[in-house]
């Protein structure tokens, strides 16, 4: 009984539930955060009118609230859907011990580096016709608020702040976020619109959207088209997380060499590396060869599974 009544669920009864868990959690975890600032700060009503003193001075408290976001915002409302509808996999983990997915996959975000790099340069450059001015310096603000607070976190010198930040900046978001978006997301928006394809294409411009930096949305919206593409292909959430944790590792790492060489972080990212039109084009067409190659891969995977 309990199987057929899950069963009958509509992709909007699970979407319904999944933003209520994620209220929820994200509202519980963000009032532990405030609790541990005015811990921090012994002041709990200077907390409420704004946390940027604390976001500045705090590296213990920017941290519990990137951890925070990950866990309560991501995570746990889509382990709350899955324990209470199991009739659908949220998190499918086909050949999760198949190196070849992960080694194909690596070597597609590599291999797409360079083109990538003149996306994001050309998404920097954008700039709005005059009426759409003020736009243009509110989200000029935003992006310079994030760039002033992913400063404050990945530009450090010792081993065990990098190692922290690999933490909560890959490891957790990683996992997290894919869980959520590429799990939880685009399965439901799978059922919504009865084609994998604009569920992958719309999950992944909600994914870059949320984070609120809109001079990086289109490559960050490349990436999750791609890593939802990995999960269709593969059948393994684990994929998408690996290259999720490996974009994100790969500017830690980056910039963690950056500041042990007393660099800032407006040298790290003004610092881009010019590549010929040849380069580009051989990206893109190793990028599609690598691509088909998973592809292909994987079908003949599920052809003798």
């Amino acid at each position: 009984m309990e199987t057929s009544q899950t069963a009958r669920h509509s992709p909007w009864h699970d979407f319904f539930y999944l933003m209520l868990y994620c209220f929820v959690a994200t509202f519980v975890f963000q009032l532990l955060v405030i609790l541990f600032g005015a811990l921090l700060n012994g002041d709990l009503s200077g907390l409420f009118s704004g946390i940027n003193p604390l976001m500045e001075t705090s590296a213990a408290f920017r941290y519990s609230l990137f951890a925070s976001s990950s866990i309560g915002t991501f995570l746990l409302p889509v382990l709350w859907l899955q324990r209470t509808n199991r009739q659908v996999q949220l998190y499918p983990a086909r050949g999760v011990w198949d190196w070849g997915y992960y080694v194909v996959a690596a070597a597609i975000l590599v291999a797409f580096a360079p083109l990538m790099n003149l996306i994001g340069e050309w998404n920097m450059e954008m700039s709005f016709p005059g009426a759409l001015k003020p736009l243009e310096e509110w989200m000029r603000s935003q992006e310079d608020i994030a760039s002033a607070l992913t400063a404050r976190i990945v530009m450090v010198d010792t081993v065990d702040k990098l190692l922290l930040n690999l933490l909560v900046i890959a490891v957790l978001p990683g996992i997290a976020e894919e869980f959520f978006f590429r799990g939880a997301m685009q399965h439901i928006f799978s059922r919504v619109f009865g084609n994998v394809h604009v569920a992958i294409w719309v999950v992944g411009i909600i994914f870059s959207a949320i984070h609120l930096q809109f001079y990086g949305f289109f490559p960050r919206m490349i990436l999750g088209v791609f890593l939802g593409y990995l999960l269709f292909w593969t059948g393994n959430i684990w994929v998408p997380i690996f290259v999720h944790f490996l974009n994100n590792a790969s500017v830690v790492v980056a910039a963690f060499i950056y500041a042990r060489k007393g660099k800032s972080y407006a040298e790290f990212v003004s610092d881009g590396i010019s590549y010929s039109i040849i380069a580009y084009l051989g990206s893109l067409i190793l990028s599609v060869l690598l691509g088909i190659a998973l592809y292909r891969y994987s079908q003949k995977k599920r052809k003798y599974a």
